[in-house]
This record gives structure tokens, C-alpha cells and sequence, in this order.
């Protein structure tokens, strides 16, 4: 009979979030990837800014006036892009950062557990 009981030990779900994270790490990545698939929640942020200028001219009449006389479609559009682009590239990078730590912890409680279980053997 071992001297402790370990109650650490990792559940089904931990087990099979390590089983994928060791498939998919190199390929959640990729700059590019996480580029495209963090693209649509870029634009969710990026959309009020371009909501926000078309609706300027129904609350300040001025401010259409030097807006039309001065507004350039193409900035508007390359901020939007750059700001969307950002967006979904921070966040997915912070999403495998975060993936990277919990597998790095698990990893190091699979292996204290393996550990454990070798000194209770002996």
C-alpha cells in the first residue's frame, strides 16, 4: 500500500487536450493561419469604426462637411484592415500562448505523477 495517495492525478479531458495540442501545436503557429482564422474577429472590432463614420453625419453636421471634403475611402479602408489584421493576429497568438502553458503544465504533472508512481513502486 503506497504511503500517500496522490489526488493530482490528470483527468480524461487533460489527456486528450495534451493528445491534440501535441498534433496541432506547429501548425496553430503558423502566422499565417492564425492570420485567416483570426481575421473575422478582427473585423468585429474594426466594423464600429466604419459604422461610426457613416453615422457622424446624422449627429454633427459639421463634421460631414470636412469629412467629405477631406475623407479618402482608401485610408479608411487600409486602417480597418490593419486594425482587424492586428486584432486577429494578437488574439490568436494570446490563444497558443495560453494553449502552450497549459500543456507545458500538464506535461510537467504527467510526468510528477509518473515520478510518484516510480518511488511508489520501489
Amino acid at each position: 500500500m503506497p504511503a500517500y495517495i496522490c489526488l493530482m492525478s490528470m483527468s480524461r479531458e487533460e489527456s486528450e487536450f495534451m493528445d491534440w495540442w501535441e498534433k496541432h501545436r506547429d501548425k496553430e503557429r503558423k502566422t499565417f493561419r492564425q492570420w485567416l482564422i483570426g481575421l473575422p474577429l478582427g473585423f468585429i472590432f474594426a466594423t464600429p469604426i466604419i459604422f461610426n463614420f457613416m453615422a457622424s453625419r446624422f449627429w454633427y453636421k459639421r463634421a460631414e462637411a470636412v469629412g467629405n471634403s477631406q475623407f479618402n475611402p482608401a485610408i479608411l479602408l487600409i486602417a480597418v484592415a490593419a486594425i482587424a489584421s492586428f486584432v486577429g493576429v494578437f488574439h490568436k497568438k494570446m490563444r497558443w500562448e495560453q494553449h502552450e502553458n497549459q500543456y507545458i503544465s500538464l506535461k510537467l504533472k504527467k510526468e510528477q505523477e509518473e515520478k510518484d508512481e516510480n518511488v511508489n513502486v520501489n
